[in-house]
């Protein structure tokens, strides 16, 4: 574990993002895989979240994923 905190400080220092796997993560939606999302209630909008262009998997409980094609709150 101290490791894996060095690591992160060390990415975190020198300007990369690390994303890690959601399912990590308490309370994210199984609907957005790539980025923790809660699940409703609220109801979320586009606006109110700050990931853009993510994956989408049915059921999609926030309805980012307007036209359907597997990307949630396009740009």
């Amino acid at each position: 574990m101290r490791f894996l905190i060095g690591f992160l400080v060390s990415l975190l220092i020198s300007g990369l993002v690390v994303v890690l796997p959601t399912q990590a993560q308490s309370n994210c939606s199984p609907a957005y895989p790539d980025v923790c999302i809660a699940p409703p209630p609220p109801d979320l909008n586009c606006p109110d979240i700050p990931y853009r262009n993510f994956r989408v998997l049915p059921p999609d409980p926030h309805r980012f994923d307007r036209d359907r094609d597997g990307i949630g709150c396009e740009t």
